[in-house]
């Protein structure tokens, strides 16, 4: 009977380990990214993007493919209106963000622990490629899933980006004096192992 336990531990222990050497995905219902537009000097709108890919492979590379054509901002003529001469997804139809994860952090965490990391992330938008330093908490919410939310938000200059001629174009159509050049940017990320 013993040795029946033994070999049903066994088992169970290099399923688990089978599963986390997989790697992780995310899970687009589970997850968002955020971003901040800030219009007439001090009027800040909350707006976000209802698809995201990726995945945490099992030696820390981690990548997030944002969809911009689903961008979300309420407003239809608005969300319109990015698509084409903000983020012209005609042309740039993703943002692609990739970054490496140190395996050890994640493998070390029981569930229920976390763990603040900073990560050199590479984010490609609008043809443009920046390193950004992204300072993440993983959480290990159980054996199967991992949430990832930025433990502070990333300010993202549009200048970096090629973008100013865009948010010129909205701040014209939208007959606004403003609208900023620096957005904040948070997000939460849910992965289940593959």
């Amino acid at each position: 009977m013993k040795i029946l336990k033994t070999i049903a531990s066994v088992t169970l222990l290099m399923a688990a380990v089978s599963v986390q050497a997989a790697g992780w995905q995310i899970d687009n219902a589970q997850s968002q990214l955020n971003f901040v537009s800030i219009k007439k000097g001090d009027v800040a709108e909350v707006h976000h993007f209802d698809r995201l890919t990726g995945s945490l492979s099992d030696t820390g590379l981690f990548t997030v493919e944002i969809d911009l054509e689903s961008v979300n901002t309420n407003i239809e003529i608005r969300d319109q209106r990015m698509r084409e001469f903000l983020f012209n997804v005609a042309d740039f139809p993703t943002a692609t963000l990739s970054a490496q994860v140190d395996p050890t952090v994640v493998a070390a965490l029981a569930a229920g622990q976390s763990q603040i990391a900073t990560v050199d992330a590479k984010l490609s938008l609008h043809g443009q490629k920046q390193t950004l330093a992204i300072e993440v908490m993983i959480s290990k919410l159980s054996d199967n899933t991992l949430m990832l939310v930025s433990a502070k938000p990333l300010v993202l200059n549009v200048s970096a980006f090629e973008l100013v001629q865009g948010v010129e174009k909205l701040r014209e159509l939208a007959g606004l004096p403003s609208i900023s050049h620096a957005v904040p940017v948070s997000f939460y990320l849910t992965l289940n192992a593959m």
